[in-house]
């Protein structure tokens, strides 16, 4: 499968741009949290945390447009579909070779502690 020269350049901006929104969430997440606590503490009776949370949460639903498009509205053609099928066959592969064998080794067999008995003892 040949690439266009752009390709890469292209896939790279894409991948740092949802890096960059990962961190904002996660950005988000901790000082949202935080904002609770701390509105716990000070006034448990008055929910002030809500404001800065929703102004927030507005901001980073506007940068989840912008990185991933808008929810629902994706163009599922055959080329998109391939490349999910292509995706979900790497990560199966990948798995597969994390798993560890059933079967012993010969090294492993040896390890194991050998009968007590002598070949004359045998009937």
């Amino acid at each position: 499968m040949e690439f266009h020269p752009d390709d890469y350049a292209k896939a790279r901006k894409k991948v740092l741009e949802k890096k960059e929104f990962y961190g904002h969430l996660s950005t988000y997440l901790v000082v949202c949290f935080g904002l609770f606590l701390l509105n716990m503490l000070t006034a448990p009776y008055h929910w002030w945390f809500i404001y800065p949370t929703l102004g927030w949460g507005i901001g980073l639903f506007a940068h989840f447009v912008n990185t991933f498009g808008f929810p629902g509205t994706q163009n599922y053609s055959k080329e998109w579909e391939e490349e999910e099928i292509q995706r979900e066959l790497h990560k199966m592969k990948k798995h597969r070779k994390e798993e560890k064998p059933e079967h012993l080794d010969l090294k492993e067999l040896e390890k194991r502690p050998q009968p007590r008995w002598r070949d004359d003892e045998l009937v």
